[in-house]
């Protein structure tokens, strides 16, 4: 993140997430995240969603389309112009992986939040500490390796070297 508080964020949506997928070529697309959450957001869970953009796009295309309500709704998002070859991404060995569900994630954001929105993430071998404190008080959520067999509310932690940030 920069100092007026831009962050670039690298999200890849690999076929193995979704039910039908195509995509001719590999793009890289300038979003507003805030924006594309807003949208995404308007979403119900019986909607299939389609994503598109033209080659050389200037817009992303969202259709939400639900079946069993014969309901289709469309958005146009503005694409955010990127010079790609001045905003690669540096590979880079990180001495703490840790997996979670965007749920469960957000739910620990939502919860800390109230007391402070400078959070503190804490790794060891064993758990992932998310921690906040502030004039009022402070909080902190402590997670371990959880594995259910479902993917969706598996926790993995794969920490060679703790780090706090």
């Amino acid at each position: 993140m920069d100092g007026s508080h831009v962050a670039l964020v690298s999200l890849n949506l690999s076929m193995e997430g979704f039910e039908h997928y195509r995509a001719d070529t590999a793009m890289v697309l300038g979003v507003n995240v805030a924006m594309l959450a807003k949208v995404m957001k308007l979403a119900d869970a019986n909607d299939s969603i389609t994503l598109s953009a033209e080659d050389q796009a200037t817009h992303l295309k969202l259709i939400f389309e639900n079946v069993k309500q014969e309901r289709t709704t469309e958005f146009t998002l503005n694409l955010i112009s990127l010079d790609v070859e001045h905003l690669a991404i540096p590979e880079t060995e990180y001495s703490s992986l840790v997996s979670i569900n965007s749920s469960e994630f957000t739910k620990i954001c939502k919860e800390l939040y109230s007391l402070n929105e400078t959070l503190t993430i804490s790794t060891n071998p064993q758990h992932v500490i998310f921690s906040v404190e502030s004039e009022a008080g402070s909080g902190s959520i402590k997670l371990g390796n959880v594995d259910t067999g479902n993917a969706d509310e598996r926790t993995t932690l794969e920490v060679t070297d703790p780090v706090t940030q």
